[in-house]
């Protein structure tokens, strides 16, 4: 029995698809998003292109590519930049939802679909900033008054 750890690391990710194989799987993604009636709502009412570019430079260097992204944006923050979103579980598992149809879609290797859904699968999941009994993804919303900060 061989027991050695063959997934393939972040860093290398972009070494073997590069920046058409980003494109394409972004590409697929935003087509979904384009007509999902939970996740559309998110963005504005024009061009899912701006979102798209955003994500394609993000996945680009996080998986070992140019690091694009930070040089546009400074660090991603992920959290603080999705915070004025109100994320739940539905909205968490829709997001995957669409992401594996996309990985399906461009069938990369298996390795490389391997390291980009896990990666994918823990920040969706550090994305949720909403309980359940909250409502729905766009329900609720707070302000920055909502917050409290106890010790």
């Amino acid at each position: 029995m061989d027991n050695r750890d063959t997934s393939l690391p972040p860093g290398e990710v972009y070494a073997r698809i590069g920046r058409d194989g980003f494109a394409r799987l972004v590409t697929n993604f935003y087509q979904q998003v384009a007509e999902d009636e939970l996740l559309r709502p998110m963005y504005p009412k024009g061009d899912l292109q701006p979102a798209a570019r955003r994500l394609q430079m993000f996945l680009e260097q996080y998986f070992g590519g140019p690091d694009t992204y930070s040089q546009r944006r400074g660090h991603p923050r992920l959290r603080a930049r999705h915070a004025r979103f109100p994320i739940d579980r539905a909205a968490r598992e829709r997001w995957m939802a669409l992401m594996r149809s996309a990985l399906d879609d461009v069938d990369f290797p298996g390795e490389v679909r391997a390291a980009i859904e896990q990666y994918l699968e823990n920040a969706a999941t550090f994305m949720i900033n909403r309980p359940p009994d909250e409502g729905g993804m766009f329900t609720t919303r707070y302000s920055p008054s909502d917050i409290t900060t106890e010790e």
